[in-house]
């Protein structure tokens, strides 16, 4: 159980988080003006995005380049005051996301720290604030253009103008007393604290640690007292309620920071942690929980067909898409390490006696563990399993692997076990989310952030255990759907788990499909047949980009650093290829046609046990109506906040809106769900079991309420609609509801089950519960106020 959960003074979690995604055209104003329906909606906090000033032209604030002070182009300190004293003012709570892992250095002139640093070395006074290695020479700054010649041509574009060094559009700071008048740029170049050098350079050479394998992303040490003081000054100030810490597995020490954040922050702090399934957040942390992507690898699997794995896994070794998940994970992790990281590797294998194989032994290990990362000397048998799997993998590094284990155990606080374990996060999300969820494409809906692949779906029993663990340990975590990272959306994931119901159909019609018209790798192929499916009807613009981006992941074919032009001009004529095969284009239609229906049906089932079960929801902007995006940038759109007000004005009127492509019927139970937390403040947990044919078909759960003892509300949804409608139906499938007093009302319908006996025993027939919409949200009239009335 995580600390926060057990300290009174921490329980100022919200009731439920509104994500939004701040951007120049869409700031701190615009985020103001927009409370009132968020309230309205049943909100309980505002959830935004980073406030600290940014890049010049950021559109999503984790770039950021002052600490000290609110971003201008989101509306500077004024708006943010603002923003918080309306939201206060509405009983509503505001929740910022925070960045302390790094800065960006993208543009030298923009960032006064790294300015600073460029220009005085490590005289500077901000050198202890960035993760240099000063005993390396000066400090590499990989932005020259590379055609065969290491940036020699580039370097000669240098110029000096106003005593700086000018490369195009970037500016850098000249040393004091290195140039006067006339100097050559060239010579001036030599005289600094850096060098400007090839940006191939990056991934083996670079001498400061990075945000994975983002040059401009330099990592702040905030694990010094004095830095941390001075990134934290401004946020600590603001008077919000909570705090969202980004990617905390890449700090030096996560607990240490998380204690004295937690010391000065007084509020909701959770964090961006990816935990393997089994895994829970380190005891010492005093943290609510994490961001809720352990929730989202449930929620949704459970709305997935197990038994379509055999069909599923069979497709895709006959497409010539790998299936072995581990394989392919440890294959793309180890590129990574090797490649990518290459830098760090090296810096890791500097710290340990000279032996042969220190660099490989250090690769295999960052490639061998099962979780993001280990928290010596907690969470130790995580460490010794990645220590024994690379040695099982690799015997030949055996003695060199006991070097390095025995040297991390002798100081877990040490320099070798901080940079081993801060690296292999960043190796496990380069390799799997980034590049291994790209390849192994059998089916995408589990290819998820925080997902696991080789596990198809979750029981309902699995389900259950989550949640009963989740109420007991972390009540206060955040759960969540859709987040600005996630590889699609939730509607999108729905769509697809429809497909787990028709493997057989949906395969023969790939192998017709791949046939005529196919993308120019095996895995984008079968991934962009699912896309195309989930996220139907989207524009060619849209589809290529993700396509493109997969791809570029992936590196099958393509890759970021070496474009294959034929490869990606393939890609970039698929969408107009289709369309010329007029009767495939056809079928393509009629399919995702067909996913429609039993898609909105997962989507309201897994936003309903996501809202009402334990933890604190967020729902992300826009995804109260049906949304189908796809992975960043795609996800980062404008939201049409205005249709949804409207329909938000309807439903308060009584309208009790249809299953249809509106959306509205998501939107009314976003709202049934997000005020029924506000009003009931559920607790507890009570796995409900369905009775008669269709009872797998029924996910159900009770919660008791404020002002009672015994569960006063329940929550039903359907899973595998399909398989559901062939079986025919419902017919006399029942759920029995918690004894007690008083009837039962669906918030939803506002239709009453009464009790059947005096007892209280009430036993709803899911043909009539469930018949005007696949979800239902009971609760006891006897036991709740307005709500039920």
């Amino acid at each position: 159980m995580s600390a926060h959960s057990t300290d009174p003074n921490r329980q100022q979690a919200p009731t439920s988080t509104y994500r939004l995604q701040l951007r120049p055209g869409f700031g701190l104003t615009e985020a103001t003006a927009l409370l009132e329906q968020l309230h309205r909606l049943g909100v309980g906090a505002v959830y935004l995005s980073p406030l600290l000033a940014a890049t010049p032209g950021s559109d999503h604030g984790y770039d950021v380049v002052d600490a000290t002070r609110v971003s201008e182009a989101l509306g500077g300190e004024r708006a943010r005051a603002d923003l918080v004293a309306r939201a206060h003012a509405l009983g509503m709570r505001v929740v910022v996301d925070i960045v302390p892992n790094h800065m960006s250095v993208a543009r030298p002139d923009a960032n006064p720290w790294w300015w600073d640093v460029l220009r005085h070395g490590r005289d500077s006074v901000y050198a202890r604030c960035f993760d240099l290695d000063h005993g390396s020479g000066p400090i590499l700054v990989p932005v020259l253009a590379d055609d065969g010649d290491d940036g020699r041509a580039a370097l000669s574009e240098l110029t000096l103008t106003d005593g700086d060094l000018v490369h195009f559009d970037q500016r850098f700071p000249v040393a004091p007393g290195t140039y006067t008048p006339g100097d050559d740029p060239a010579d001036v170049h030599e005289r600094q604290h850096y060098r400007l050098v090839s940006w191939r350079r990056g991934d083996s050479e670079l001498n400061y640690r990075r945000f994975f394998d983002v040059d401009h992303l330099a990592a702040v040490r905030v694990e010094d007292p004095g830095v941390f003081d001075a990134t934290h000054a401004e946020i600590l100030r603001w008077g919000v309620d909570g705090l969202r810490v980004d990617h905390v597995d890449g700090l030096s020490d996560p607990g240490g920071y998380l204690r004295r954040l937690a010391e000065r922050f007084p509020g909701w702090i959770v964090v961006e942690k990816i935990l393997a399934p089994g895994e829970s957040l380190p005891a010492s942390w005093p943290v609510a929980g994490t961001t809720g992507y352990d929730a989202l690898r449930t929620v949704c699997g459970v709305f997935v067909d197990p038994d379509a794995e055999p069909v599923l896994t069979a497709l895709a070794r006959e497409h010539g898409v790998p299936t072995d998940t581990g394989a392919v994970d440890h294959q793309a992790r180890s590129h990574a390490a090797n490649e990518l990281l290459r830098a760090e590797v090296r810096r890791i294998a500097a710290t340990l006696p000279d032996a042969e194989g220190s660099e490989e032994a250090v690769t295999e290990l960052l490639a061998s563990f099962d979780v993001y990362r280990s928290y010596l000397p907690e969470a130790e048998p995580a460490w010794a399993r990645a220590v024994r799997a690379a040695a099982e993998r690799r015997p030949d590094l055996q003695p060199v692997l006991k070097t390095l284990d025995r040297t991390v155990r002798d100081n877990p606080h040490g320099e070798t076990a901080r940079r081993v374990q801060q690296t292999s996060g960043m190796v496990v999300a380069m390799g799997t989310e980034n590049t291994a969820f790209y390849r192994a494409t059998r089916f995408v809906a589990l290819n998820e952030v925080g997902g696991e692949p080789a596990r198809f779906g979750v029981d309902t029993a699995a389900f259950h255990e989550a949640n009963l663990r989740r109420e007991a340990a972390e009540p206060l975590t955040m759960t969540a759907l859709s987040t600005h990272d996630t590889k699609r959306s939730e509607d999108v994931r729905a769509r697809l788990a429809v497909l787990s119901e028709i493997p057989a159909e949906f395969a023969d019609a790939v192998r017709r499909w791949g046939a005529r018209v196919p993308l120019p790798e095996p895995a984008l192929d079968l991934l962009g047949w699912q896309t195309l499916l989930g996220a139907w009807p989207l524009s060619d613009e849209r589809l290529v980009e993700y396509l493109l981006k997969a791809a570029r992941e992936a590196r099958l074919g393509t890759s970021w650093t070496a474009p294959d032009t034929d490869f990606e001009d393939r890609v970039r004529s698929w969408p107009e290829r289709l369309r010329a095969d007029a009767d495939l284009y056809a079928e393509v239609g009629a399919m995702a046609e067909s996913l429609r229906e039993p898609g909105w049906s997962n989507a309201l089932g897994q936003k309903a046990v996501q809202l009402l079960g334990p933890g604190v929801p967020d729902v992300y902007q826009g995804t109260e109506l049906w949304d189908l995006s796809l992975v960043d940038p795609d996800n980062r759109r404008p939201v049409d906040h205005e249709t949804r007000a409207a329909l938000l004005g309807r439903l308060e009127e009584g309208w009790r809106p249809p299953v249809d492509g509106t959306g509205a019927a998501k939107l009314h139970l976003v709202r049934t769900c997000l005020r029924a937390r506000e009003e009931l403040r559920p607790t507890g947990y009570l796995p409900l079991a369905a009775q008669g044919p269709s009872a797998a078909h029924a996910l159900a759960f009770a919660r008791a309420v404020r002002g009672s003892r015994e569960p006063a509300l329940a929550v039903v949804a359907t899973r595998l609609p399909v398989t559901l409608a062939d079986a025919g139906g419902w017919a006399d499938t029942v759920l029995p509801l918690p004894s007690g007093p008083g009837e039962w009302t669906d918030l939803l319908t506002g239709r009453t089950l009464a009790p059947e006996r005096v007892d209280g025993l009430t036993t709803a027939r899911l043909s009539e519960v469930l018949d005007h919409y696949p979800v239902a949200v009971l609760v006891r009239r006897g036991a709740v106020g307005s709500l039920a009335d």
